[in-house]
């Protein structure tokens, strides 16, 4: 199934985490929109709107999750 990836809903424990951060932290701000728009791209190559190769989707797909581990650290830490 075809997806995106809020980080709300893959860390619902930390929603007003997000939100607070989202509004106060520039650091956070610019990890954040990085995550969004690399999930947009992905949603939109997996929905065959943006034609792209196999190898390069899963190159797309690891630097999310490398966004993810790295705003889920931060997460953890502020």
């Amino acid at each position: 199934m075809i997806s995106k990836h809020p980080l709300v809903q893959e860390f619902p424990e930390f929603a007003e985490k997000i939100k607070d951060l989202y509004h106060h932290n520039e650091e956070f701000q610019v990890l954040m929109s990085s995550y969004n728009s690399l999930d947009n791209e992905i949603f939109e190559i997996e929905k065959g709107e943006i034609p792209l190769n196999d190898d390069e989707l899963t190159h797309k797909r690891k630097d999310r999750v490398f966004l993810k581990d790295e705003i889920y650290s931060y997460l953890q830490k502020n």
